[in-house]
């Protein structure tokens, strides 16, 4: 079992950039792979990006293709999401989670969130 945790949130002009990371205790959490989702008020969950255990295998929502990127570093069991050019419509609380497997599409594990505001 891993118990993710975010950081790095805050408020940022728009065009602005800033670097999520997510932590995990334990051995297993590079084993895992993990995805960013984002939830902005009154809006349904979205999906960001994920990463496979290894790095090698990255996808990306829509909204963000170009301008976000995610990485790990599973010696530090951490992984990041790069968040450049950002947008007022970027603004969301940001969940972590992890999933045992790429394939799978349940996350089993998830953070308690970090708000990201982007505005003026």
């Amino acid at each position: 079992q891993v118990q993710p945790v975010e950081s790095g949130g805050g408020l940022v002009q728009p065009g602005g950039s800033l670097r999520l990371s997510c932590a995990a205790s334990g051995r297993t959490f590079s084993s895992y792979s993990v995805g960013w989702f984002r939830q902005a008020p009154g809006k349904e969950r979205e999906f960001v990006a994920a990463i496979s255990w290894s790095g090698g295998s990255t996808e990306y929502g829509d909204s963000v293709k170009g301008r976000f990127t995610i990485s790990r570093d599973n010696a530090k069991n951490t992984v990041y999401l790069q968040m450049n050019s950002l947008r007022p419509e970027d603004t969301a609380v940001y969940y972590c989670a992890a999933k045992p497997f790429w394939r799978d599409r349940t996350y089993n594990y998830w953070g308690q969130g970090t708000q990201v505001t982007v505005s003026s």
